[in-house]
């Protein structure tokens, strides 16, 4: 394998944080061009959502976010199938980070939530960012609910 080769695929890993067998994999279907790996990858991360979708998700976390002001808060709630995942410092990341994302854009409903371009990556939306941990964690992931509370 060329040192570009073992360069791409650390790239793609450090982005997505999929195995080496899913990125070779992605990388060899694109023909080496990292871009085009890069929408292998996202395909399959919906694949892999659509599957687990119908998963009963009966574990999670709840989160905050107060802003600096202190005059805005955030409660999120974060579905996840296992404790385990639950658990995992980046599923908490994920949940946190939405908390955030949610300050910033103050959606009504999680259906609009959903439909964002994610605050920290506008190239993505936010079901898109939940679909990339899915595939990542292995779980059904959805946000339950959320309450934006604001002076």
């Amino acid at each position: 394998m060329a040192q570009i080769d073992l360069e791409n695929i650390k790239n793609l890993r450090d982005a997505t944080g999929l195995s080496f067998a899913q990125i070779k994999k992605a990388l060899d279907e694109a023909g080496g061009d990292k871009a085009r790996a890069m929408e292998v990858l996202k395909a399959h991360g919906i694949a892999v959502a659509e599957k687990k979708s119908s998963r009963q998700v009966k574990e999670g976390i709840v989160d905050s976010y107060i802003h600096s002001t202190k005059k805005l808060g955030i409660l999120i709630e974060v579905l996840c199938e296992t404790d385990f995942v639950a658990r995992n410092s980046e599923f908490q990341k994920l949940t946190h980070d939405l908390a955030m994302h949610i300050a910033a854009t103050k959606p009504g409903t999680v259906e609009d939530l959903l439909s964002q371009p994610f605050i920290k990556d506008q190239d993505v939306t936010v079901k898109e960012l939940i679909n990339q941990f899915i595939a990542k964690l292995g779980e059904n992931i959805q946000v339950g609910r959320f309450e934006i509370f604001e002076i």
